[in-house]
């Protein structure tokens, strides 16, 4: 057979020869996964609740891996510059995110054309690591003992109940926004530069209620110097056993919690999503680790990543609603 015609079947054996080894590489990259240390990406500075959830995780990770996970805060942007970094790094899993996923969902709602991400393309997700609920507080001058006092107060008096939040476009901003709407009252958003501001006027009567963190505001409750009617998780929270849940104080269906996870940049090769997923699977279900996220308020949770990237979507679909609703900007 002339060489002519044995050119055409030698490049067709090329060709399948190619595929093949470039479908068995991710495959053969994750079976030695991983090999060298991987860095997790905290979009926040040290000592927050982000910070502190991925180190613990970071810790229990490096046991369970065999090799270094080191957390590298990269600070900046409302979280947008280190999110913005694991979404254009090599999607090997060796850099991940350690994501407060509700704000980088309202970030991508409230800033969109301005963000250099896409929340849900740009990620693999991992798993949901953590859910922190919140609590409405008051001011113990304000004429409410539960959470229906406090919706009939705002609808005798439109515009007098004020409401701080940690600033405008944040949870506690969009919290008390979806309050607004579904229990129809007319409330005064109060923005602060951050929690601390806001609750320091909150226990001095300057604004008279929140939709706060319950790590941020447990101690005062305990003191007595702010009333809690109602928590926003699903379940009453174990800081706070005698505070009612918002469905069982008469706001049915309203639950919004701050959520945390872990994500890589899209792309990553499956088997390696399935790995850091099992092991987290097996770190959350431990006590102690129960008990450390416990501590920053975190509600540990673990979910399957298809799971993880359906959370993320519904969150991103509600605070657009809310935002787009509310006629909510950027400051």
């Amino acid at each position: 057979m002339s060489d002519l015609r044995l050119r055409p079947r030698r490049a067709l054996l090329l060709s399948l020869l190619a595929l093949c080894t470039g479908a068995a590489a991710p495959a053969v990259a994750a079976d030695a996964y991983p090999d060298k240390p991987i860095r997790l990406i905290v979009p926040y500075p040290p000592g927050g609740a982000t910070d502190v959830i991925g180190r613990v995780l970071a810790q229990e990770l490096t046991g369970a891996l065999g090799q270094s996970v080191i957390v590298e805060n990269r600070a900046g942007a409302a979280g947008n510059i280190g999110a913005d970094q694991v979404a254009k790094a090599q999607p090997d899993g060796y850099t991940l995110l350690m994501g407060a996923l509700t704000s980088h969902s309202i970030n991508a709602a409230l800033y969109r054309g301005r963000v250099t991400y896409d929340v849900e393309k740009s990620f693999a997700p991992v798993s949901i690591v953590g859910t922190v609920p919140l609590v409405f507080v008051v001011n113990p001058s304000v004429q409410a003992n539960d959470l229906k006092q406090l919706i009939a107060l705002a609808k005798s008096r439109p515009g007098y109940v004020t409401m701080a939040s940690a600033g405008n476009g944040s949870p506690q901003h969009l919290a008390g926004e979806m309050f607004k709407r579904t229990a129809g009252v007319d409330i005064l958003h109060v923005p602060y530069k951050g929690s601390g501001p806001a609750m320091t006027d909150l226990m001095g009567g300057q604004v008279l209620s929140m939709i706060e963190t319950v790590p941020a505001s447990q101690a005062s409750i305990k003191a007595g110097k702010l009333r809690a009617l109602a928590v926003t998780s699903a379940q009453r929270v174990e800081a706070l056993p005698e505070v009612p849940t918002a469905a069982e104080a008469g706001l049915p269906g309203f639950e919004v919690s701050s959520m945390f996870g872990i994500v890589a940049p899209a792309g990553t090769p499956a088997p390696v999503i399935e790995r850091l997923n099992g092991e987290l699977k097996k770190i959350l279900a431990k006590p102690a680790v129960k008990a450390s996220l416990l501590n920053q308020g975190a509600i540990a949770e673990w979910t399957s990543p298809a799971d993880a990237g359906a959370r993320v979507s519904a969150e991103l679909a509600r605070w657009t609603k809310v935002i787009d609703e509310a006629g909510v900007k950027p400051e």
